[in-house]
Order: structure tokens, then sequence, then C-alpha cells
């Protein structure tokens, strides 16, 4: 029995190792396209991360298998990885300067049981000019992520601000996952290698970590 991670997310991988404990990855290679618009997009994150886990724990029902999926809103749309430059161009220009919500559905599958849960963060986009947006795109940067940006891009650094869990907007809260697996009856100790912008994360238990400001930037 152990950790799996159902995801081939480089990013995802990333942060569970933030755990600790050792994992295999057994990506779920579920296609579920998106609606254009939900008035709770909360659930569609937790459906598909629902989905993911059950996937694979049905080929592994004795590891504890952790999935996540993660969705950018903005006013009831609901954005996902866009798939020509003509997507991502529109997603970005959208974004621009703007509040949006990033929500992250994450499940834990272990023993014929599921546990679910969510995280939000609000995001503020910077006004990042129409130059860059191209030049992110030459890259090929926005393609594998929901929203057509990553909050650590160094070239495009495109969030001003953020209010919430930092590694949820990265792809997987690693403090509700934690959470998670430790319900589940998963053997994982506290996490050990937080990023940095985890110091005060909210979601934290209490008395882990100081009380997060209302808003953070990067860099503060």
């Amino acid at each position: 029995m152990g950790l799996v991670l159902a995801s081939a997310s480089p990013r995802r991988r990333e942060l569970l190792a933030a755990l600790g404990i050792p994992f295999e990855v057994d990506p779920a290679e579920i296609a579920e396209p998106l609606p254009e618009r939900h008035p709770h997009p909360e659930r569609i994150a937790r459906r598909l991360a629902r989905h993911k886990a059950e996937a694979v724990a049905n080929r592994r029902p004795d590891d504890w298998i952790l999935a996540a999926d993660t969705i950018v809103v903005y006013r009831g749309q609901l954005l996902d990885k866009p798939e020509t430059p003509e997507a991502a161009w529109a997603m970005l220009r959208l974004l621009r300067g703007r509040w949006h919500r990033v929500i992250t559905g994450v499940a834990v599958a272990h023993a014929g049981r599921l546990r679910l849960d969510h995280a939000v963060t609000w995001v503020r986009m910077r006004d990042y000019s129409d130059a860059e947006i191209a030049a992110s795109i030459a890259r090929g940067a926005p393609f594998d992520k929901a929203g057509g940006y990553a909050i650590q891009d160094p070239d495009l650094r495109p969030v001003a601000t953020w209010r919430g869990c930092y590694c949820n907007v990265v792809g997987l809260s690693i403090w509700l996952a934690w959470r998670l697996l430790v319900r589940s009856g998963c053997p994982v100790p506290e996490p050990v290698a937080l990023p940095e912008a985890c110091a005060a994360c909210p979601l934290a238990p209490p008395g882990t970590t100081a009380r997060a400001p209302r808003d953070h930037r990067p860099g503060s």
C-alpha cells in the first residue's frame, strides 16, 4: 500500500513532494470538457477530482489515490486550458488587471471510501501588455495551464496579488491534501518542505503558521 498521485502534472508532483513521503504517479487519463458557465463551479472541480480518483482506485484499491482538478472562474465563466494561441490570447486579455477565482477540487480514495474537498483562492492579475502575452504564447507557456497562466511564471509574472492558498493556484493545496490524507488514514507527517508562500496559508492547521495577511503580493 502506498500513495499514488492520479495526475501527470509536474507542478502537482512538486507540491506533493512537500509531504515528505514517497509516492507513485499514475495519471487518470480522464477527459471531461468543462461547461462554458456554471452557477456552482466548485461542484465541477470536485466532480472532476472525484472521477479521477475513482478511475485510478478501481485498478489500485489498496493504495491511497490523490487526485485534483483546477478551474479558473471569471464572472461565472469557466476557463480550462487553452488549446490554441487564439484561446490563450482571449483568456489572458480577459483576466488582465482583474480579479478571478481559482478553484481546485481534491479527492482521496482508499479502501472503498472517498474524501472530497476544494479550495478557493482569489487572484488579481497585473496589467501586463499585449507584447508580454505574445511572448508567453511564443514560449508555449499557457497551453497546459487552466486560465492560460501559472502564478509562479518568472517571465510573465502574471499575478499582482492574491487572497487565500498560493499552492491552490499552482494546482494543489498542500494543506488541503495533507488533511484529506490524514483523515483517510494515510501515514503522512506534517509537511516540511513548504514553498515560501505557504508560511501563512489560511488552510494550515491552527497554530502551525502565522496568521495570513488579507492580500499577498509576489515577493512580499
